[in-house]
């Protein structure tokens, strides 16, 4: 009879199915010796079902979890996300973080690299011992109990009480938005190959047969526009041969985004604009990305739990987080099933009010539109300008005729501007902030503080040391101002994801098949689900995000409302 644990350390084997497992208490001490099992996948299952689920403990999601799925476990410590959260709160942001590496720390021994990215991935097995950067003769059961422990000892040196809660909640969430991620990749969202080559043969002609061709129609857009800039041959994705292709025709561009082009009177900018869109939309989803990353009708991309600063997640490959809007129409449900789609409206701006307790705000944000009713409070029913007065806040943006919208808002609202405004300086003086649940934001680097200081050493006004120095700290500020609205709103994503991803558990033995989430992009989840369940999986999600809004901001009067909607296809859903 094995002992009930509430966490259990787990080490797969390098090769084969087994691994070593050890029962461990709250506080990460052993409940027992390591046991060492054959079939790892059954031992998990047993341990999930005949108990409480306990907390499995392990080096990483990709070391671990990948070969157990598609076994579900319940919840996890996962030790590298949890490394990276206390080394950036401990002021040693971007230190290393693999189980090798806080070992090594923990040990007083030098600290090993990570892996390069892809490097561990081009490897013949998940399992490859190097992956966690371990010595020779180290076990790594050991070491995932030792750096456990040690990590759950440095939680508890957070001082405050109200801090040390809210870190833990970010640390089960982080570890939860892992194996989010990693039964994403495994399941993949739903991809109809035949829409997408319909959709790319309408918008670029026919698939090149020559692989590194252009396709018919952006071949075609290149000559328009050189005919346009006087038939001379350029390259137009060169930036510097677009440059001066357009000054020989007496047009001197500063730039060639397509905000900036829109303005521009020339024939040859419309042409260059649609140039660029297609261009970018065959490198980036065209017949090669097809090739490489959908595979028996599903997108399985490589999701990166908290890959920027801000918590948001990021991408390994596959541009999983940037599926354009042309394009999704090629994601298409399964016969007989539905995709519950759903997002966060306005989100920013109410996390902001939640942060901020500022009551004006909190009012504007329990109506349907936020910029509606932050129009009629203060704006005399103006929304461009109650927008654009938000976002400018928020983001720091002090240019143009932003001011006057600025003033009124500090005047309506004034812990809500205190409070950006705050995060603001403390970034301008080289401070640190953090988010709700306690992610912490980088340093300033060592050419920050040299240009900082020198600028505020004594220089005259004006001078460029001076400038510069200015400069770089209202930069600094900007993103501070940002980052503490911008990581919270992600601390939210996480706990929303936890919170439904256990909710959809329940439908695990539902005949029709299981729903279960396949994109997620910052706030925004997509779930698919039997056509049968689809209104239960709404119902789920729209208590799921109101769990997260209690867990992470309390007892807050601010909606973070979430709206599903039920659909055949994503493109259907927006």
């Amino acid at each position: 009879m094995r002992p009930i644990a509430p966490r259990v350390a787990l080490a797969p084997d390098a090769y084969g199915h087994g691994g070593r497992l050890r029962p461990l208490g709250d506080d990460g001490a052993p409940l027992g010796p390591a046991v060492h099992v054959a079939d790892l996948i059954a031992a998990v299952q047993d341990y999930e079902a005949t108990g409480p689920a306990p907390r499995w403990v392990w080096a990483s999601v990709e070391s671990a979890y990948a070969p157990l799925l598609p076994t579900r476990v319940a919840r996890c410590h996962d030790l590298a996300s949890v490394e990276s959260l206390l080394l950036a709160h401990e002021g040693r942001f971007g230190e290393p973080r693999s189980l090798g590496a806080a070992w090594a720390r923990l040990k007083g021994l030098p600290v090993p690299d990570d892996l390069p990215v892809g490097v561990a991935d081009a490897q013949d097995s998940l399992f490859v011992p190097d992956r966690l950067r371990l010595p020779a003769g180290v076990e790594a059961l050991d070491a995932v109990v030792d750096v456990h422990a040690d990590q759950l000892r440095r939680i508890d040196t957070i001082a405050d009480p109200v801090r040390r809660s809210r870190f833990r909640l970010l640390v089960a969430a982080e570890s939860a938005g892992g194996l989010v991620a990693g039964e994403m990749a495994r399941d993949g969202l739903p991809w109809r190959t035949d829409v997408h080559n319909a959709l790319l043969t309408e918008l670029l002609g026919p698939r090149p047969r020559i692989a590194g061709a252009a396709p018919p129609r952006i071949a075609e857009l290149a000559g328009q526009l050189h005919d346009a800039l006087g038939g001379r041959s350029f390259n137009p994705d060169s930036h510097t041969q677009v440059l001066r292709a357009f000054a020989e025709q007496g047009v001197r561009l500063t730039s060639t985004k397509t905000w900036y082009l829109r303005d521009i009177a020339h024939p040859a900018a419309a042409l260059l604009i649609r140039y660029k869109e297609l261009a970018r939309l065959h490198a980036a989803h065209g017949w090669a990305w097809q090739d490489t990353w959908v595979h028996g009708g599903r997108f399985r991309p490589e999701y990166v739990v908290g890959g920027v600063v801000t918590g948001r997640w990021a991408g390994r490959g596959g541009g999983a987080l940037q599926i354009p809007r042309v394009l999704r129409g090629a994601v298409v449900a399964d016969p007989g099933w539905r995709l519950v789609v759903a997002d966060a409206a306005q989100l920013e701006p109410r996390i902001l009010a939640a942060l901020s307790q500022d009551a004006g705000l909190a009012r504007s944000a329990a109506a349907g539109d936020l910029y509606e009713a932050l129009a009629t409070a203060a704006f005399q029913g103006d929304r461009a300008k109650a927008k654009l007065g938000l976002l400018g806040a928020m983001y720091g943006q002090t240019s143009g005729d932003i001011g006057p919208l600025l003033a009124t808002l500090r005047r309506q609202y004034p812990a809500a501007m205190a409070y950006v405004e705050a995060a603001a300086r403390t970034g301008e003086e080289g401070g640190i902030v953090r988010s709700r649940l306690g992610r912490t934001c980088p340093p300033p680097s060592s050419d920050w503080l040299d240009l900082t200081e020198t600028a505020g050493g004594g220089e005259a006004p004006g001078t460029p040391t001076d400038d510069a120095g200015a400069r770089s700290a209202r930069a600094r500020g900007r993103f501070t101002r940002n980052f503490v609205i911008q990581s919270s709103a992600a601390d939210w994503a996480l706990a929303l994801l936890a919170a439904l991803r256990r909710r959809l558990t329940a439908f695990d033995d539902a005949p029709q098949g299981r729903p279960h989430l396949v994109f997620f992009q910052h706030d925004e989840i997509i779930v698919h689900a039997p056509a049968e369940l689809a209104g239960h999986v709404c119902d789920a999600i729209v208590e799921a995000a109101e769990e997260a809004r209690g867990l992470v901001f309390g007892d807050t009067p601010v909606l973070l409302p979430l709206v599903p909607t039920v659909a055949h296809t994503y493109a259907e859903a927006k």
